[in-house]
Formats: C-alpha cells, sequence, structure tokens
C-alpha cells in the first residue's frame, strides 16, 4: 500500500546509518571471502578497491575526521586518506561497474546511485563511524543480534512513513502468506514491489532451510531471490536487510516494475512464485499506462500490477504442472471495482485459478490506513472453478488493531490448517462461491461486473437480513447437519465398542 511520496526528513538519519553499515558489513564479509580464498590458494578481487574500503579509511579509530572526512565522503575530487588526489567516496561507489558477470560492484553503484550525506560535522561523523566498527559482521552471533535490530529500525522507519504514505506489511502477513505459497528449492521467487524487502528475506529464510547440498545453496544465492524497487531509500533498505539475512548479491532492480510492456514478456521472464503488496492508492503516469493493453489501460497502480503479475507466472509444462502461483494482498476496492478492473477480474478467473481471498480483520495497516484489505492467491493451473473465502476474526474481545497492539503470526494459525487441507469444507468463517455467480453479462455476451466482494454468507451480520423463509430454511439445514455428524459418530462408537 505504499503511495507514490517521499519520505520526509525525520528519517535522514537512517539512510546515514544505513550506508554506513552497508560499507562495514561488506568489508567483514570480504575479509572471510579472502580468508577462504587463501586456504584455497585462490586469489580473492574485492569488489571495492584501496583506499576506499572500510579497512583503509574508517578502521582506524584516530584516523580521518573533521572537514577532511566530510570532503572524502561527499565531494566528487577529494584528498584521499593515503594522500593521494583522486573521486571522493561516494562519487567513487556510484561509478563502479561490474566485470565478468559478478554483480556485487553493480548492486553497490545503485544502491549509492541516491546516496546524499546530510550530516554535516566530521567529528560527529568519526563519531558514528567508530561505533559501527565495533560490529563484528563476521560473527554470525553479532549478525544475528544485528538482523533483529535491523528488522525495529525498518518498523521506525515505516511508523515514522506513516504520515507521508508509506506503508508496510506486517511481518505476521508476510509468514502466513510465505507459510501458504510454501516456495521449494529451485523456484525462482519474485517480489516486483518489495519495498524494504519483507518478502523476499521471509522467502529466502524458507528456502535456506530446505538446502542440503553445496548446489542447493548455489541456486538460493544466485538465481531464487528476485525484485523490483522504484525508490532509493526502500531499495537500499531491501539491499541491507536481504544481506543481512545471508543473501550475498541481491538480485534487486532499481526502477518501476511496470515500466516494460506486459504484451512483449515470454517465458524466459517468468517465474515460479510472486509474493507482493502492490502499491494501492497511488496513481501512474501516461507512459507506464501505455505499456498495458487497450482496454485495460488504468492510473490505479494496484490494478496495473496485478496484471504485471498475472503475465510473470510461469507457465503449465517442463515439471510445473500447476505453474505458478501467485500471493498478493489487495484493498477492498479490488474486489468491487467495476470497469477496467472488472475486465481484469474477468481475465483472471478465465485465464488463472483464483482459488482463495483471505479476508483480513479491520485495522492490519493501522494507523497508517484504515482501508480493508484481502489476501487473493492464485496459480496457472487453469481457469477458476470456484473462490474459496476465509475471513480472518480480530482476536476475541477486540475489534481493531493498533500501533501497539498489532496483528499476530499466531492469529493465522486455524486458517494455515484450513488453507493446507486436501479437501477444504465450509465453516462459520470459510465458503466457497463458484466462479460462475461472481462474472455478470448481459444478454448479448457483454460483461456487467465481476464482484469479488462476497460477505460472509454464514456472518450473524448476513443472517440479519435473510428474509424469514430463508431463515428458516437456513436454522433447519445446520440442524440437519447437527443429526447426520450425531449419526456418523454414533455409528463410529459402535464400530469401536461391537
Amino acid at each position: 500500500m505504499r503511495k507514490d511520496k517521499g519520505l520526509n526528513g525525520d528519517l535522514d538519519r537512517l539512510p546515514l546509518l544505513t550506508w554506513i553499515m552497508f560499507l562495514k558489513f561488506l568489508d567483514d564479509r570480504e575479509k572471510l571471502e579472502e580468508a577462504r580464498a587463501g586456504v584455497a590458494g585462490k586469489k580473492y578481487k574485492s569488489a571495492i578497491d584501496a583506499p576506499y574500503r572500510w579497512r583503509d579509511w574508517a578502521a582506524n579509530k584516530d584516523g580521518i575526521t573533521g572537514d577532511a572526512l566530510i570532503a572524502f565522503i561527499n565531494q566528487d575530487e577529494a584528498t584521499l586518506p593515503n594522500g593521494n588526489r583522486g573521486a571522493g567516496l561516494l562519487a567513487y561507489l556510484r561509478s563502479l561497474q561490474s566485470k565478468n558477470g559478478d554483480r556485487r560492484r553493480d548492486v553497490i553503484a545503485t544502491v549509492f546511485d541516491g546516496v546524499i550525506n546530510r550530516m554535516i560535522s566530521g567529528y560527529l561523523m568519526r563519531d558514528v563511524i567508530n561505533l559501527v566498527d565495533g560490529i563484528h559482521f563476521d560473527s554470525s552471533e553479532e549478525i544475528h543480534t544485528l538482523a533483529r535490530l535491523y528488522e525495529s529500525m525498518l518498523r521506525e522507519m515505516r511508523d515514522a512513513a506513516g504520515d507521508s504514505g508509506e506503508f508496510y506489511t506486517p511481518r505476521p502477513v508476510i509468514q502466513f502468506m510465505v507459510a501458504v505459497t510454501d516456495p521449494q528449492q529451485g523456484e525462482v521467487v519474485l517480489d516486483p514491489a518489495c519495498g524494504t524487502g519483507g518478502f523476499l528475506a521471509e522467502a529466502f529464510a524458507h528456502l535456506e532451510k530446505q538446502c542440503k547440498t553445496v548446489q542447493h545453496r548455489k541456486t538460493l544465492q544466485e538465481q531464487s531471490i528476485r525484485g523490483g524497487e522504484a525508490k532509493p531509500l526502500p531499495y537500499m533498505l531491501s539491499q541491507m536487510n536481504l544481506l543481512l539475512h545471508g543473501l550475498d548479491a541481491p538480485a534487486i532492480d532499481y526502477g518501476n516494475s511496470l515500466a516494460v510492456k506486459i504484451t512483449e514478456l515470454g517465458e524466459k521472464d517468468r517465474v515460479d512464485v510472486i509474493l507482493t503488496n502492490p502499491p494501492f492508492g497511488g496513481e501512474e503516469e501516461i507512459g507506464i499506462r501505455g505499456n498495458f493493453p487497450a482496454d485495460k489501460k488504468t492510473s490505479e497502480t494496484a490494478l496495473l500490477f496485478l496484471q504485471l503479475i498475472m503475465r510473470k507466472l510461469r507457465k503449465p509444462g517442463s515439471g510445473h504442472e500447476r505453474g505458478g502461483r501467485a500471493g498478493i494482498i489487495v484493498p477492498n476496492g479490488t474486489l468491487f471495482g467495476d470497469g477496467v478492473a472488472a475486465r481484469i477480474k474477468e481475465e483472471l478467473l478465465k485465464a488463472f485459478n483464483l482459488h482463495t481471498i483471505v479476508r483480513l480483520p479491520n485495522g492490519v495497516f493501522a494507523p497508517y490506513t484504515p482501508i480493508p484489505t484481502n489476501l487473493l492467491f492464485f496459480d496457472r493451473s487453469g481457469p477458476t472453478k470456484g473462490i474459496w473465502y476465509y475471513e480472518l476474526p480480530p482476536p476475541e474481545g477486540r475489534r481493531n488493531y493498533s500501533k501497539t497492539k498489532p496483528i499476530q503470526f499466531g492469529e493465522f494459525a486455524d486458517c494455515i490448517k484450513w488453507f493446507q487441507l486436501k479437501r477444504r469444507k465450509e465453516m462459520d468463517r470459510a465458503w466457497r462461491v463458484r466462479a460462475e455467480d461472481v462474472l455478470k453479462y448481459d444478454d448479448a455476451g457483454n460483461l456487467l461486473s465481476c464482484n469479488l466482494d462476497i460477505k460472509n454468507p454464514n456472518s450473524a451480520e448476513a443472517l440479519e437480513h435473510l428474509p424469514p423463509e430463508q431463515l428458516a430454511e437456513d436454522i433447519l439445514a445446520k440442524e440437519r447437519r447437527i443429526i447426520e455428524i450425531m449419526e456418523e459418530i454414533k455409528t463410529e462408537l459402535v464400530g469401536a465398542h461391537p
């Protein structure tokens, strides 16, 4: 639900800490790789050359400081820590280019493309650098601790960004979506609007548990995780987030994922799993809209991402019988929208299997937005025959979530069990609707509507609005079902005790 607005000035300190930590982390990792290469009798080429490595200019606590430090970091040309003249630190980092298929230098250049150092005092900068230098990224325990700290930083950034329209997905929702889509070793997972990388970090952790061989780890590191992010700050944070979780060279594209003609996407562009919370509430410019079919052009960002996701899913075949699968977050407006929205949903139902819609309780994204949200799960196994709905209830005694009382992963436990059943059953919180019942056409066969905003027929609210004869029939049907269950139990008891 991230809207296209910039982050406010309150967050300036976070980018500073992030890029400094990034450089320290990278240098520690490179020292470790150099040591491993030395044991194996091989040479190791650093992604960053001297004197721009952390060890060259930052590690000495009594080293370059004050105005000289700020000049070295900020200026296009400066006096370097070794006394020579050359490109300043940020200018050098932005100029890096990868060679021989090694993506690290490209990643670094893209990360630093939007970095601006706003700290004026070189003495305060030296204090920050000295503190960060005390973190040892070659220690697995410290990396684990820092990963937790970093997630806390991301939450703080999310909190501060709420007023400017930047909303980030609660981790329990991410954990649930990863659990039920269940990415498998060797599959490619994509988030085309990855923000700070929450879905990708969780998917990486999920896949890492499945690694049994060196080849499995190589595949995970090099092929399995992909993303896209259009804004510089979330892009940098996603890189750092994934690095901290163990992904060596995150394959995150910097730019708008919608800036591609979707009709030209081929099999090489498709993936196995897409997990995302695409922006909604925003509007795209005319140039972006031009990348979509004439009858499905819209300025609504969420609807454009839905079309992109549909075309980015792998087709069935070659060991992928179901084809690709997706789990995405959408607002209620997507479910009941008409016009272009209806035509997009018609395609979704006719060309894809929209098997499940999970209706989230009110306030999951509170206090940043009150918009009700839903989780759509679909795959490319064939057209939709029936749509299962599951209404996730709020905790007992509560009507809404809040900043201090957010949703918890444990609240999804019953839904996960139901989701994974081979034969699902209708119950108070789950119901099924035929696809043909949500698609409405006129006598000439023209689409009138495609309303997926189906309320729970078993809720007290729904029952209150039933006509008396239907309400009576519903009560009788439930009574008959209770009698049938009691008869089944009686039969089993008799069979168990002849």
